[in-house]
């Protein structure tokens, strides 16, 4: 169920994050093309003129009263500059209310420099000053750019700054629509397992006084045979229901019944009680445990992991093998290991093996009484703690990993 939530979250939030940085861009490029589209109109416009007009000097090199004189532009500073054959700036044009500054000047004077043919750069708006067309004998225009990468650059920061105040409200946003659309799904899970613990405790009692009854029974060469069935069918009912009642408690642990155990001692103690078990299936069991980890948690369930994780690695081991236990520790992290040699769980089927009632070989686990409940059960268990679990095989060994995050208790 939580994994629900999460996939759901995420995909909302993910989905109307990208609604609102795709706006966020189109705003920034669509200003971004209309100013580049301004100066180039405004270079080209200039050049224009300039190709058009008459010579621009009489005798006495004073400039003729011409429309590139009275051009005006309101919204960019524009300068032009008239060159004579040599490339030498012989008229000095300001297309707007401001004088041409002796900076521009220079400026003007360093393009004309560097400059061995005729060309226009604009370049990029967030970083250049000027921008300007050069024509070699003609005229250079220049547009000077600041404003409009201070406008750029705000508009950028004020995008930056709105998209994440809209990330906290999409995140709440996104809760909230989360909650709603899991919700249905959510009350129809809580009374499946509601329906299981019911009818696991409802199950329990009747089951046990019929395998009283059975007990009770005289047995003779005629009934031995179905007496015995009897009993060993309502062995196998009374451990799925036991295991059913598992399950059910592991799903509604409280973090007030929550406190600090150290869990190398007991995983160390749960290891040694399965040595007899593994014993008969000449395994080995090899600890490597460090002392002395402590962890807020609830020590009955945390021992009931370990039990599940071991018997499993001894059920699933292959004879004359070896099982090892790993428990280490750092600062932000426990990690448990169970590692055996023996069948490989396939890659597709690593996640399936904690589903409920999940069986690889169904045959030989319901002849051996397991019903897929174990790895559902620590599983419920690991969450409950807020850690992860893991199942992997690599080079014959399948390991069981679980990770607890110390920091979040």
């Amino acid at each position: 169920m939580e994994t629900l939530k999460k996939k759901t979250f995420f995909t909302i939030f993910i989905i109307i994050s990208l609604f609102a940085i795709f706006f966020a861009a189109f705003f920034n490029i669509q200003t971004y093309h209309q100013e580049y589209t301004g100066i180039l109109n405004n270079l080209t416009r200039m050049r224009n003129l300039t190709n058009q007009r008459p010579e621009p000097f009489d005798k006495e090199m004073k400039p003729i009263n011409d429309e590139l004189h009275n051009r005006k532009v309101m919204d960019y500073e524009v300068y032009t500059f008239i060159l004579n054959d040599q490339n030498d700036i012989v008229d000095k044009i300001s297309h707007s209310d401001n004088t041409i500054s002796d900076e521009m000047i220079e400026k003007a004077k360093k393009i004309i420099a560097k400059n061995n043919k005729s060309k226009i750069k604009i370049g990029c708006l967030f970083w250049n000053k000027n921008a300007y067309n050069y024509e070699e004998g003609k005229s250079l225009t220049i547009v000077n750019t600041s404003n409009t990468k201070t406008l750029l650059l705000t508009n950028l920061l004020i995008s930056f700054l709105l998209v994440g105040i809209g990330e906290i409200v999409i995140y709440i946003i996104s809760k909230r629509i989360t909650k709603w659309i899991t919700k249905p799904v959510l009350e129809s899970f809580n009374r499946e397992k509601e329906f299981v613990a019911n009818a696991s405790h409802e199950l329990k009692t009747p089951l046990a006084v019929m395998m009283a009854s059975i007990d009770c029974l005289d047995v003779n060469k005629k009934n031995e045979k179905w007496i015995n069935n009897l009993k060993s069918e309502s062995d196998k009912m009374s451990n799925l229901i036991t295991r059913l009642l598992d399950l059910s408690k592991t799903e509604y642990l409280k973090k007030e019944n929550f406190s600090q155990n150290d869990i190398s001692m007991i995983i160390e103690k749960r290891a040694l009680t399965f040595e007899s078990l593994a014993y008969e299936k000449k395994i080995t069991i090899d600890t490597n445990i460090a002392e002395k980890i402590n962890f807020l948690c609830h020590k009955e369930s945390i021992d009931e992991l370990a039990s599940i994780l071991i018997d499993n690695a001894i059920n699933h081991g292959e004879e004359n093998s070896k099982i090892k236990i790993n428990l280490i520790s750092d600062k932000s992290e426990i990690k448990l290991e169970v590692i055996n040699k023996g069948d490989p769980i396939p890659p597709d089927e690593c996640d399936k093996i904690f589903e409920r009632f999940y069986r690889n070989d169904k045959s030989h686990n319901r002849k051996s009484g397991r019903y897929g409940l174990g790895l559902a059960i620590a599983k419920n268990i690991v969450a409950s703690h807020n850690g992860t679990i893991r199942a992997y095989s690599k080079d014959g060994f399948t390991t069981l990993e679980v990770k607890f995050k110390t920091n979040e208790h």
